[in-house]
């Protein structure tokens, strides 16, 4: 049994799941088969997982299926083997994905900035270390370095372009993912910029490209902010002279966009996002990424 306040949030996480399935996840995991309609649904499975993530704390699988079974029965009778509700929570990889675009468009706060933006990227890791080789996931996965913990590490990038909020963490407009190999300005020149106007963008020194966002400032009012970068041959003396200008713009930028670390921070705590040592396949990946940006907005939602 589970207390009465938590089972009425397993309740309201299973009517919104419906409702969202009939809506647009069933067309991201549609089947064309004699088990077309199983008896335990993919929204009974969606909300098992969701439920346990969110209120339980259990981000592993199989503390997922077990805690279901001890606990939930009564509310999942007809729960199969491990090996199917993990076979079939991987199948569900991209209704997960669709399900987290459906959170942070329709439960957007009301105090978001829509003028200005906040962009940053953090890593998801299968395997760290300088000269270790990940064998997880190699259709999506590579190897990069994360220059904020100075490690070389195999796996993920999240992209997360956000909505500032005033005095608390921003909101996710845009979630992302790349391979760890990739250059954080080149993702967000071939999947964001294209769809971005009307708007200041404060980023690290990473998206610096002035002939690039000067283009885009003109054609779709995008205004790019980063801290100022050392020009390679610049005159010493006019590095000097414009140095505490350059330091004071810099350290603006900078307080703008932390937040943006505290928004991955949060989302690392409730989740534990970043460490994806135990997956072993690319749908299981994109589960263990999506699935917990879902699990850590259920929370904040309801």
């Amino acid at each position: 049994m589970i207390p009465k306040e938590k089972e009425l949030k397993l309740i309201k996480i299973y009517m919104y799941i419906c409702d969202v399935y009939q809506f647009s996840l069933k067309f991201n995991c549609q089947r064309f088969s004699n088990n077309a309609n199983p008896v335990f649904t993919d929204e009974e499975l969606l909300t098992a997982y969701l439920f346990c993530g969110a209120y339980q704390r259990y981000f592993n699988i199989k503390d997922i299926y077990t805690f279901t079974k001890e606990y939930l029965l009564s509310w999942f009778p007809n729960l199969p083997s491990y090996q199917t509700f993990n076979y079939r929570l991987n199948r569900l990889s991209e209704a997960i994905n669709e399900l987290v675009k459906h959170l942070i468009t329709f439960f957007k706060p009301e105090d978001c900035d829509s003028m200005t933006s906040i962009i940053d990227s953090m890593p998801i890791i299968t395997c760290a270390g300088k000269n270790k080789t990940g064998k997880v996931a190699t259709e999506i996965a590579t190897k990069g370095y994360c220059s904020t913990k100075n490690m070389y590490y195999f796996g993920l990038k999240l992209h997360t372009l956000a909505f500032r909020r005033k005095g608390t963490i921003p909101f996710p407009e845009m979630i992302i993912l790349s391979s760890a190999e990739e250059n954080d300005l080149t993702v967000i020149k071939r999947e964001m910029a294209d769809t971005l106007t009307h708007r200041n963008i404060f980023a690290d020194k990473i998206y610096s490209d002035f002939a690039f966002w000067e283009n885009k400032q003109q054609e779709q009012e995008v205004t790019m902010l980063t801290p100022v970068k050392a020009i390679k041959g610049e005159d010493s003396i006019i590095t000097q002279r414009e140095k505490a200008g350059r330091d004071l713009f810099s350290t603006a930028v900078s307080k703008v966009r932390q937040p943006i670390e505290s928004f991955f921070n949060w989302l690392n705590e409730k989740t534990n996002i970043q460490r994806a040592m135990k997956v072993r396949s690319t749908s299981g990946l994109l589960v263990h990424t999506m699935g917990k940006i879902a699990i850590a907005f259920i929370y904040l939602i309801f």
